[in-house]
């Protein structure tokens, strides 16, 4: 019990660490979407799912890698070295060359040069501090992580409200005034992005001791093997972002001109909705991943991922119907601009999306641990192939509702397939009779109050209310030993 309460706590803790800037990104969400009209939104929506694939690429796996070897050598100080050395230098050579040809991208993508600028210095200051925060986690210093993590989402947020609230009010009522003169009109996108640099330059300033510690020391052996590794991992992290982001790329490009960006826009705030999911899954993975290599060599460690399985299915299915039964009071909340609304039929899929990304990732452990990477790989680019099959095909007859379809569709396919080779290479005893059944009646009942009583909130709390004590029905022994442990 005394390993379960670990996980939890640290999976608490870096649960803050998500949460906290994600309810920063709350107010992020009403403030662009009243600020920005849809199709801006839109465009900065586009823009955003491009830099994911670039966050991939600058990464190239080796956060992964570093937790992996971290834990398998003996000389971790060899695995940090080369690691952070090898980001550095791979960093420094994407910023040269972004810089040197950004007009030629410009000209390629259709993108405001300047905002090209912007998104590379993000990019490179983003991928500067990936070694440091994980040296941070494989160390078990939540809290520390934590306060980095949080401190650069509330930078963010705040310069964002400075930039597109105060600062016009500034500017409009006082000309003379000396914050006047930072005022550019029609620049919010631009202010946006300056923000979004700030926060990650001071980010990498409060990390650079880390570099400072370094001794520059670089194990070329070392760093093949790590390659190696991590390489699938990037594809299949690439195939991800496919996953993730790839159909507000395909919606502005295989939809009318004049109606394209709007529709990115409001499926992209829509899609937001799921952010409590998203939550959830983030938190989850930050606290596991390490976990998992820690505990690899244990003997219980099979009969352990399968626990954790089955309660992360428990909690999940809670978090889905919940979120789906309250669906329409976050709208209010996160989207205030009611042209935005039309979305709000993706809002179940997205969320169960995400829900069987989650699930997938408990999956996955078994090619990390077994040094097959490369399933993992194969596993994303199947889930890419559908997503992008999918939305060639839905698109241009179902707009955004044919993205969602998509998005499930390979999150579904890769979560079965996972679990078909898992089972296969390195078994896990999960308890797929309850895990199944959790599933089939949060869905049910989550369908049940959309699709059937939305926005009857006697139904949704009773339905939510059925669910929780079917749980503890049937986990009351686990429950009961829980709180006897806690009465002592």
């Amino acid at each position: 019990m005394g390993l379960y309460k670990n996980l939890l706590k640290q999976t608490a803790i870096y649960g803050l660490a998500t949460v906290i800037p994600r309810m920063f990104s709350f107010i992020l969400v009403p403030l662009y979407t009243s600020e920005l009209p849809k199709e801006e939104y839109g465009k900065i929506s586009i823009i955003f799912a491009g830099m994911i694939f670039f966050n991939v690429f600058l990464s190239y796996g080796m956060e992964t890698a570093f937790f992996r070897f971290y834990n398998k050598e003996t000389n971790k100080t060899a695995v940090v070295e080369t690691s952070s050395v090898s980001i550095f230098w791979t960093s420094l050579l994407f910023l040269l060359v972004a810089l040197l040809f950004r007009n030629s991208i410009a000209s390629w993508s259709g993108i405001n040069e300047q905002y090209i600028t912007y998104t590379t210095w993000i990019l490179v200051l983003d991928a500067l501090v990936i070694i440091p925060f994980s040296k941070l986690r494989v160390n078990q210093r939540p809290i520390q992580y934590a306060i980095i993590k949080i401190g650069n989402v509330a930078v963010n947020l705040f310069l964002n409200i400075f930039f597109l609230i105060y600062l016009p009010v500034v500017a409009q009522s006082n000309p003379n005034h000396i914050l006047s003169n930072l005022y550019i009109e029609n620049f919010q996108i631009g202010y946006i992005f300056v923000s979004n640099i700030i926060a990650s330059l001071l980010t990498f300033i409060v990390l650079l001791p880390n570099y400072a510690k370094l001794k520059w020391q670089f194990d070329y052996l070392l760093w093949k093997k790590m390659m190696k590794y991590s390489m699938p991992i990037m594809i299949a992290g690439i195939a991800y972002a496919i996953n993730e982001q790839f159909d507000k790329i395909l919606l502005g490009y295989l939809l009318p001109p004049n109606i394209a960006t709007a529709e990115v826009g409001v499926y992209s705030a829509c899609y937001k909705l799921g952010l409590f999911m998203v939550l959830y899954r983030n938190a989850y993975t930050l606290g596991i991943e390490p976990f998992f290599f820690s505990h690899a060599a244990s003997k219980d460690a099979p009969q352990t991922y399968a626990t954790i399985t089955k309660y992360f299915v428990i909690f999940g299915s809670f978090i889905l119907l919940s979120v789906i039964v309250f669906a329409d009071i976050l709208k209010i909340i996160m989207i205030q601009d009611k042209s935005y609304w039309e979305a709000m039929k993706v809002v179940p899929l997205i969320i169960l999306a995400n829900f069987f990304l989650g699930i997938y990732t408990n999956l996955s452990v078994w090619y990390k641990l077994i040094d097959k990477t490369h399933y993992g790989a194969y596993i994303s680019i199947v889930g890419a192939l559908i997503t992008l099959a999918l939305n060639y095909l839905l698109i241009p007859t179902l707009s955004y509702y044919g993205s969602a379809i998509a998005t499930i569709a390979a999150y579904g396919s890769m979560m079965g397939i996972s679990y078909y080779f898992g089972n296969k290479y390195y078994p896990i005893p999960y308890d797929i009779n309850k895990i199944g059944m959790y599933l089939i009646i949060s869905i049910g009942f989550s369908a049940l109050s959309f699709y059937g009583f939305r926005e009857n909130y006697f139904v949704g709390i009773s339905l939510l209310t059925i669910f929780l004590y079917f749980i503890y029905y049937n986990e009351k022994e686990l429950l009961t030993t829980i709180l006897k442990r806690k009465s002592k």
